[in-house]
């Protein structure tokens, strides 16, 4: 008499592939992995370095390494037997497009495949990508290893500026890219400053940092305080600002090696923040002309920086039509 529960032997049985991101920690696996794990009759994998392997044996899950061609691990198969494969980082495509020649062919009965993520990468993983890219070019690259804080000052303000233009010039691509290049500065100045032996810190400092500054200048988001208008959000962030800095003085705090018109803006946008009746001071020359000016814009609120720019770029392209109508550039 024939067993009716045995499979018979011809029956294509199942493949699972189990995807991890190695942007979370090992061992956090789904349920529905771990369900697959515990019920596969073998579990392979072809990378016996695989950070997740020592969790699975601690789990109780017996995982052989082996790097199975498509047809083997469809004959492996055979007998309706599910046959988990753990991928490694490289994504096993020899495998995936091995079975999919195999699928296409007709010349086989395949067994059921699955693809099943473990874990899944959380909003933000690409930035631990960034940073340990940057430790290891920090370490391995000659150039970069050398860098200092000053040095790169530079940069900094070079792809601040190139950020500025591809918001006013409207390219998203150009966005993308360039908020990509501001961000390398802040991870490679905390990757340096890990280094240093007196006040080392890092990338987790400084994002703790900004993180408790954004907690605490929000109350109204993240304690009891309420804010219905912008009008509102500004007044609780200058007063919790405040009480961080505890200035002698409004004109603290602003970098007077900025631009002239951004740095004339500033300061009277904090003069009259503080609600100080300040007499600009007169003089002769184009210098105190191009204040008033700032000074006019700022009251009205226009940025004057983002004005002359604009009205430099409609420049430029009186220079570009000129050169146009005039056959191009001429050197002499």
């Amino acid at each position: 008499m024939t067993n009716e529960t045995t499979p018979p032997a011809d029956a294509p049985g199942r493949v699972i592939l189990l995807t991890t991101s190695h942007r979370v920690a090992p061992g956090l696996l789904s349920w529905p992995a771990w369900q697959a794990l515990h019920g596969a009759d073998e579990v392979l994998c072809a990378d016996a370095t695989h950070p997740q392997l020592p969790y699975l044996r601690e789990a109780g899950v017996r995982v052989d390494q082996a790097a199975p061609t498509a047809q083997e691990l469809v004959a492996a198969c055979a007998g309706d037997r599910t046959v988990l494969v753990i991928a490694t980082a490289e994504g096993d495509r020899a495998l995936t497009d091995g079975l999919a020649r195999l699928a296409g062919s007709g010349r086989l009965s395949m067994p059921d495949l699955e693809l099943l993520p473990a874990s899944y990468d959380l909003p933000g993983a690409r930035l631990l990508d960034l940073v340990q890219v940057m430790d290891r070019i920090r370490v391995e690259c000659p150039w970069s290893s050398q860098q200092t804080h000053k040095g790169l000052a530079k940069y900094a303000i070079e792809e601040a500026y190139e950020l500025v233009e591809a918001i006013e010039e409207g390219d998203r691509e150009e966005l993308r890219e360039e908020l990509g290049d501001v961000l390398l500065q802040v991870v490679f100045h905390a990757r340096i400053a890990e280094e240093d032996e007196e006040s080392p810190f890092s990338v987790d400092d400084v994002a703790g940092t900004i993180v408790d500054k954004l907690i605490n200048r929000h109350p109204h988001v993240f304690g009891d305080d309420s804010a219905e208008t912008p009008e509102d959000v500004k007044a609780h962030w200058l007063r919790t600002k405040a009480q961080e800095k505890q200035r002698s003085s409004v004109t603290e705090g602003i970098p007077l090696g900025q631009p002239g018109l951004a740095l004339a803006s500033k300061l009277a946008s904090r003069v009259r923040t503080a609600g100080l009746n300040v007499t600009a001071p007169s003089g002769d020359g184009i210098g105190y002309e191009l204040l008033a000016l700032a000074l006019r814009a700022e009251s009205e609120g226009t940025d004057p920086e983002a004005a002359l720019r604009g009205a430099a770029r409609a420049y430029r392209d009186a220079v570009l039509a000129a050169e146009g109508a005039g056959g191009g550039f001429s050197s002499d």
